[in-house]
């Protein structure tokens, strides 16, 4: 109960919103909230806060926030990917969407509080010992030649100066932190618009996986914005993003005219 708190007490200060966490996600489960106007990032970036703040890292809360983060992501892109009619496959609806968010919230808490119990039973358990059984008959032999080789000074002192021995230093040249912001890839993108239309193999030639990620989410704001359109032939296809002028109607519009 600790976690959920911590977690649910979360204060958040964003432009759509300004409050609880908790009172976010009923907000938004309620439809009161468009999940389409709060900035996810924003709300990672005061989870990020809150964590340095305490100066500690809680596995139970961290949890239980990446569960509720990843939920709300996935919502989000429903409401922001474009849908196709098929008749063989059907996205979910909003409705049906905020309702799996709810059973995932639920199914989280109902692990949450398993593990807890279990954790209590542990508790319990404190200062029980159980009987052990007896070694061996052969084991419990022990000779004056079997002292001598366990005991030799030498291979003793042996053993001493492995320890002693200063390891070799890692290197950690290799260890890299890439550091990228959506601001600079949204800039990115908005240059090669100027210049026409592009793919996304285009805009992230070079990149390492993190710039690839924030890309994308790039790319998705401006489709939000109504800045970019995108098309794609078919799953794993080349896409092809194209810019849009003011009150101009998105590709998938235009396919269904």
């Amino acid at each position: 109960m600790r976690a959920t708190a911590y977690v649910a007490g979360l204060e958040l200060d964003l432009e759509v919103f300004s409050g609880p966490f908790d009172l976010l996600l009923t907000l938004v489960l309620k439809e009161e909230v468009d999940l389409l106007e709060v900035d996810l990032a924003d709300v990672v970036l005061s989870y990020l806060d809150h964590l340095e703040s305490r100066g500690e890292l809680d596995l139970e809360v961290a949890t239980e926030f990446l569960v509720l983060i990843a939920a709300l992501l996935e919502l989000k892109s429903r409401l922001l990917l474009p849908r196709e009619e098929s008749d063989e496959l059907e996205d979910l609806a909003p409705e049906e969407a905020a309702e799996e968010l709810l059973q995932r919230m639920l199914q989280a808490r109902r692990y949450r509080t398993a593990a807890e119990h279990l954790a209590e039973r542990l508790g319990h358990e404190d200062g029980i010992r159980y009987r052990q059984a007896p070694l061996p008959v052969h084991l419990r032999r022990f000779t004056e030649e079997d002292a001598i080789a366990v005991h030799a000074p030498a291979r003793l002192g042996k053993a001493l100066g492995g320890l002693l021995r200063m390891p070799a230093r890692v290197d950690l040249h290799h260890v890299t932190l890439n550091r990228v912001s959506l601001p600079e890839r949204l800039a990115h993108l908005r240059s090669l618009l100027r210049r026409g239309s592009f793919t996304f193999s285009d805009a992230v030639a070079g990149a390492d996986t993190t710039t690839v990620a924030v890309t994308l989410w790039a790319l998705l704001e401006l489709y939000k914005q109504g800045e970019a359109d995108w098309t794609q032939e078919r799953p794993f296809a080349e896409i092809h993003v194209e810019g849009l002028a003011p009150g101009a109607a998105r590709w998938s519009a235009r396919s269904v005219a």
